[in-house]
């Protein structure tokens, strides 16, 4: 985008779109990318106030197995939950898992920094995804709820969405920055609530072997 991004630029477009929305009178579908239960609390109850949301946990960076295991069964809990307690019908829709080949593509651009080549490569690899399986199945919106993880640059996944655009010649990607408007702090309190999984690092291979790496030197001091 030529536009200057200020700090609430994603957030006014997400306004800006949900206004368009409002005036129609319809509850669009949604397919949103969700890594996890703790990304999800906050963001799948305020997307529902607008749109027929659909969750599609495509998260193959997730090693080992049985870590990818417990973040979807958590999700699911939480979905069936939220259901229940807002009288709505959230799927959660399940892609397979495929960490080896994820983890050899990922490979290729490891420049053994978080945040860095390697963990854009991990967002453009799992959105791509998502995506071609929003078009596939006519989903009127797509984005992913990695915003509202302050470990994560809403503008550079924004600026994936909008290359995903380009690429598929499409407008489906909903520009987000759920981050903002005190979105963390409503996660947290919702976190807090369920006494949810606390998560110990990202998800990748690469970022596993870091949590292990500062857990020995923990257990050394």
């Amino acid at each position: 985008m030529d536009i200057m991004k200020n700090k609430n630029f994603y957030l006014n477009l997400s306004k800006q779109e949900i206004a368009k929305i409002k005036q129609t009178n319809k509850r669009p579908s949604l397919l949103l990318h969700s890594c996890c239960a703790p990304c999800n609390s906050y963001v799948m109850i305020a997307l529902s106030e607008h749109f027929d949301l659909t969750l599609l946990y495509n998260n193959s960076n997730i090693y080992p197995k049985t870590e990818y295991d417990i973040r979807l069964n958590e999700l699911l809990d939480y979905t069936k939950d939220v259901n229940k307690k807002y009288n709505l019908n959230v799927k959660v829709l399940d892609s397979d898992y495929n960490s080896a080949s994820f983890h050899k593509k990922l490979s290729q651009h490891n420049d053994h920094r978080e945040g860095g080549e390697r963990c854009k490569k991990c967002f453009e690899l799992r959105m791509d995804e998502a995506y071609k399986a929003a078009l596939k199945h006519s989903f009127d919106y797509f984005t992913t709820v990695m915003t509202i993880s302050r470990h994560k640059n809403s503008i550079v996944l924004n600026e994936i969405g909008e290359d995903l655009n380009k690429k598929y010649n499409s407008d489906i990607y909903f520009f987000s920055d759920f981050k903002k408007e005190e979105g963390q702090l409503k996660s947290k309190a919702i976190i807090d609530e369920y006494d949810m999984y606390k998560q110990e690092y990202c998800g990748c291979a690469f970022s596993y072997k870091d949590y292990l790496d500062r857990k020995q030197k923990d257990g050394k001091k």
